[in-house]
């Protein structure tokens, strides 16, 4: 009875708090509040214990979001493995950043036995990077669920994922092209406050010549990464694991890792942006979720035209 009384009392904290608020998609916020009503803390708790062990595993699962989202939309393609007769999005050299795949098999089996065949495996990678993103220091926010899973993951899609060698300008156009404006790709560019590159992503910055945009004792800093091979991890910022804005300020210092960071501090419609994010972390943040919320509502499938995975890692 009394368990009874507090998931009562629960549904209607979450009605009252929530609502049935539409998102973009006919999406809810409250989705899963009847159907699987513990969903969203079997995703946070999994994560917050996961971080605990290892907290680099937060910028792998921003940057798994993010690479599902870009390809086919937010429909979980990115965790499909690949079969004798089909290449994945996983292969893609574009998503060896991408970690925290283990942890998304973790919650879903939890989730397939608290209320089977539900709980989308889109929603989860969403919930998750949201998790990481509040766990590491920054904005908590909510998003919008109904997500369903997508049948294709082919890594020739991948290749309209944009490049660490985009200028700019560039990435303003492919970012304009899927809805979002300077803005919103600039913020976007922040979650790099997490995690890091490896060297074979700017590496072409350090040939002769050497990238002028660069600082130069940072340039010393890059070659130094790259003696240890391709895979050799340089971080983003000085606080690879906090979400932070000191990935704006190491731009001011002409020190971003990749040509796709520091361009955004050379093109006058951005490097505002960034001298803005830079001395206002909160402006930062709120802009980031906004962004955030924005991104996980891209091309999402609803109905027939997805499916809820059993197996976050095959189609059914």
């Amino acid at each position: 009875m009394a368990m009874a009384n507090f998931l009562a009392v629960f549904l209607l904290m979450e009605l009252i708090a929530g609502g049935y608020r539409d998102g973009a998609d006919g999406l809810t916020m409250n989705y899963y509040v009847f159907s699987c009503p513990f969903a969203e803390a079997i995703v946070r708790n999994t994560v917050t214990s996961a971080l605990r062990s290892d907290p680099t595993l937060a910028a792998g699962l921003v940057r798994m979001h993010f690479h599902d989202c870009w390809i086919q939309g937010c429909d979980g393609s990115v965790l499909i493995d690949s079969t004798k007769d089909n290449r994945a999005e996983k292969e893609s050299p574009g998503n060896q950043s991408v970690r925290g795949f283990e942890l998304i098999d973790d919650v879903k089996e939890q989730l397939e036995k608290q209320c089977p065949g539900v709980v989308s495996c889109a929603d989860i990678v969403a919930m998750a990077a949201r998790e990481a993103v509040a766990l590491s220091g920054g904005p908590v926010y909510d998003i919008p669920k109904g997500r369903k899973d997508g049948r294709r993951s082919k890594v020739e899609d991948t290749l309209i994922a944009p490049a660490p060698t985009f200028n700019a300008s560039e990435l303003v156009r492919v970012f304009g092209l899927r809805g979002f404006s300077a803005q919103d790709m600039v913020a976007l560019s922040g979650g790099h406050t997490l995690g890091v590159a490896r060297c074979l992503t700017f590496k072409n910055r350090l040939s002769d010549p050497v990238d002028p945009t660069m600082d130069s004792d940072f340039s010393k800093t890059l070659s130094k990464t790259c003696s240890g091979g391709d895979d050799a991890e340089q971080t983003f910022d000085m606080t690879r694991n906090n979400f932070d804005n000191f990935y704006f300020q190491a731009l001011q210092r002409k020190s971003g890792v990749l040509f796709s960071d520091q361009t955004l501090y050379n093109n006058p419609i951005t490097k505002s942006i960034v001298k803005g994010y830079a001395m206002n972390q909160a402006k930062f943040f709120l802009d980031f979720q906004q962004a955030m919320v924005k991104m996980s509502l891209l091309d999402v499938k609803e109905g027939s035209q997805g499916e809820v995975r059993a197996d976050c890692r095959k189609i059914n």
